[in-house]
């Protein structure tokens, strides 16, 4: 099945199903707050087999006790897909058992 690109419409519908996550230029975006170092360190661990999983990858970025990802599908150009949304889904339902305040 081809991937196809978003509509600006079903982009907005489909964040407000979740919170913190925000369109920035042409890519998802959501940044985690956790309690240390190493609690981001195994979330970012965590985020990179499920995008194994999925064989789609974000730009993950490893702070203090910050994870900060941004998405889109490469193979289509860079546009937002159902990809991203899969994805960004997947990392919400793990952030919990991280410790994500």
């Amino acid at each position: 099945m081809a991937v196809e690109p978003l509509s600006q419409k079903e982009i907005e519908e489909r964040l407000a199903e979740l919170p913190g996550w925000s369109l920035e230029g042409d890519r998802l975006a959501r940044s985690y707050r956790l309690r240390s170092h190493f609690a981001a360190t195994a979330m970012v661990v965590h985020i990179a087999q499920v995008q194994e999983e999925l064989d789609h990858h974000s730009d993950l970025t490893l702070g203090y006790n910050t994870v900060s990802l941004t998405v889109n599908t490469h193979s289509i150009g860079g546009a937002v897909t159902e990809l991203d949304f899969n994805l960004a889904r997947r990392v919400e339902e793990l952030a919990a058992g991280h410790g994500v305040r």
